[in-house]
């Protein structure tokens, strides 16, 4: 099968996990800390959500940990790619994987 074969939901490069565990990451032009929880992660990226509002093309350097104390810590630098107003008045943030830290 090719890839255009491929119903809509199979095209992704990359499989989504799903999980619940707290983000903590550095803003890398301002240099705050903001935290949150990724929701779901993938090799191109996360959904986190968050209190602060973060603009389209903000980077930083973000870091998930399984939460049971397991390594590795998963490190990153990432783009906020998209960033969805939440009912609850959070926000439900895209982020683009730009490249691992170690």
């Amino acid at each position: 099968m090719s890839y255009s074969d491929k119903t809509y939901s199979e095209k992704r490069d990359f499989i989504r996990m799903t999980i619940s565990v707290p983000l903590n990451a550095k803003l890398s032009a301002a240099g705050g800390v903001i935290e949150g929880e990724c929701r779901n992660l993938s090799g191109g990226g996360m959904l986190v959500i968050t209190s602060e509002n973060l603009p389209v093309g903000t980077e930083l350097d973000a870091e998930v940990s399984s939460g049971h104390g397991h390594s590795p810590t998963f490190r990153a630098r990432m783009r906020v790619a998209r960033n969805v107003p939440q009912d609850s008045g959070d926000y439900e943030l895209g982020l683009e994987t730009l490249n691992m830290l170690d």
